[in-house]
């Protein structure tokens, strides 16, 4: 039964793209485009971000890409040490910002097949200034953030809930990275390719985490090891249509490494 899976995972990794194009996607089939971000949730509170042009000039400078691609490392040890505003959003902005959009696709600082950008960010904020605890969605068309859920709505502290539902991965961040993929945003274009399309986009988005950490002397460390159900019930995402694809939780180097 093992190797069955393990054969059925393997085709999954595999190109089809011959057979694909003989394939009636829903864009082949004139179905209207899906949304290229998630509608807010009801009485969720916005909070604008740092423009991208002034993230760019305070830490673009910072080091060079040589340097941040030869310090890329996973880290599993943080300070208590808290994030600046403009630190996280210059993360979000490196991850999944927006550089330029147009009525049917945005233009991001990560690539994606189709340019579809399947995906959805969401922040469990522990240390954060200015940003009280709780959870948190990126909105990368407006540069914002949702403020969805403060810690007190939850049944437990953050951190305890965090560690549980990624299995101990979590490290005591101060701020965690979950992304979610909403997989029909791939398969309107690409129907049954999708999904390879989608691991590999996940890829993209979390190395340019771990290369913008770098600049804001934050480590960060890639977790595709979690609990599925726990993280999903934690988002209050359905699973089906939504789920967690990645996490990465994020948190300052401590002094011996900085």
């Amino acid at each position: 039964m093992g190797k069955d899976i393990i054969r059925n995972k393997r085709n999954l990794i595999k190109s089809r793209w011959p057979e694909l194009k003989r394939e009636e996607s829903d864009r082949k089939q004139g179905v209207p485009l899906p949304p290229m971000q998630k509608n807010l949730e009801p009485g969720a509170r916005l909070i604008d971000l740092p423009d991208p042009d002034e993230l760019t000039r305070a830490f673009g400078q910072e080091l060079s890409l040589s340097d941040a691609i030869g310090r890329r490392q996973s880290h599993r040890k943080y300070s208590r040490e808290a994030l600046k505003l403009q630190e996280l959003a210059y993360l979000l902005w490196a991850s999944q910002g927006v550089r330029k959009k147009s009525s049917k696709v945005t233009f991001r600082t990560v690539p994606s097949g189709g340019a579809r950008q399947p995906f959805e960010t969401y922040l469990f904020v522990q240390r954060v200034e200015e940003l009280e605890r709780g959870l948190y969605r990126y909105l990368p068309l407006d540069h914002q953030l949702a403020f969805l859920r403060p810690e007190g709505d939850f049944s437990a502290p953050l951190e305890e809930l965090l560690d549980e539902a990624l299995l101990q991965h979590n490290f005591g961040a101060a701020v965690s990275f979950i992304w979610t993929a909403i997989p029909y945003r791939s398969e309107w274009a690409f129907d049954t390719e999708a999904a390879r399309l989608i691991l590999l986009d996940a890829g993209h988005l979390c190395q340019n985490l771990y290369l913008s950490c770098e600049a804001v002397s934050c480590g960060t460390c890639a977790v595709g090891a979690f609990d599925q159900e726990k993280v999903d019930q934690l988002l209050r995402v359905d699973g089906e249509e939504e789920f967690c694809i990645y996490a990465a939780p994020v948190g300052k180097k401590p002094n011996t490494e900085c």
